[in-house]
């Protein structure tokens, strides 16, 4: 099985177990959620500490060893990504595992299990046409400044969405054209779905235009841009207080 095969079939597997225990559990809320983290993180660490053991391991729910250092190939992994969107029954959260080789994002899989999907690197999807008027993806609880800047400048639509990966995913499915995020983030929040997303032609990167590395002794990631390519340098300086008025017009 390769990297990417394995990355698909353990969160389309951890995403069914997610299913299966918010609808039989009797818990609700915080405390279901936490349950979710749990069980999909124990399931997740025990088949990769099976099947890949020699490769490092970075996940949102096992205490960080600093031992992943010492490895080129490093497993990250988000159990449940929008633990508040699963515990309260909505289908905007996701599952990600991706595999980082040398820093960057190589192989991965984003399950969105409420809608019976799992988006990943190795089998990309046609991706659907640029709308005439973009559309940007920002938090439902939190858009950050930049985002809604950048939306105002381009006329853009704004779609309120809860999990990192299912924003990201909703640029791949062609539900939105941009998700810009400045508002704090970790490896495990989109590892995965830029590997996914770079897999199907999307710009990734810093909202500074640099590149996303991963296995980082800090594994704090900030900031974010997933875009259509044709979209990526006009967004870059826009955010980056580099466009003149005129190249603030209409698209």
């Amino acid at each position: 099985m390769t990297d990417a095969e394995l990355a698909a079939k353990l969160a389309k597997d951890a995403g069914a177990l997610l299913l299966e225990l918010r609808q039989e559990s009797p818990l609700t809320g915080k405390q279901l959620g936490d349950a979710g983290d749990k069980a999909a993180n124990e399931m997740l660490v025990a088949a990769l500490r099976t099947l890949r053991p020699d490769d490092g391991l970075l996940s949102e729910e096992c205490k960080d060893t600093l031992e992943r250092l010492n490895s080129d190939r490093v497993w990250i992994i988000d159990p449940v990504d929008g633990t508040r969107e699963y515990s309260e029954g909505r289908d905007d959260w996701a599952v990600h595992v991706a595999l980082s080789v040398n820093g960057k994002a190589a192989a991965g899989a984003v399950a969105l299990p409420a809608l019976g999907l799992t988006l990943r690197s190795d089998l990309p999807i046609t991706l659907p046409a640029h709308a005439s008027k973009p559309r940007m993806v920002v938090s439902r609880s939190r858009p950050p400044s930049e985002a809604l800047a950048i939306a105002e400048i381009l006329d853009a639509d704004l779609i309120p969405m809860g999990s990192a990966g299912a924003k990201a995913m909703a640029v791949v499915r062609g539900e939105a054209d941009i998700y810009l995020h400045s508002g704090g983030q970790y490896e495990w929040d989109n590892c995965a779905p830029v590997a996914v997303a770079q897999a199907h032609g999307l710009h990734c990167s810093r909202m500074d235009g640099s590149a996303l590395i991963y296995n980082q002794k800090d594994t704090y990631l900030p900031d974010l841009l997933i875009c259509h390519a044709q979209d990526a340098d006009r967004v870059l300086k826009l955010v980056n207080g580099l466009a003149t008025p005129l190249e603030q017009g209409n698209r």
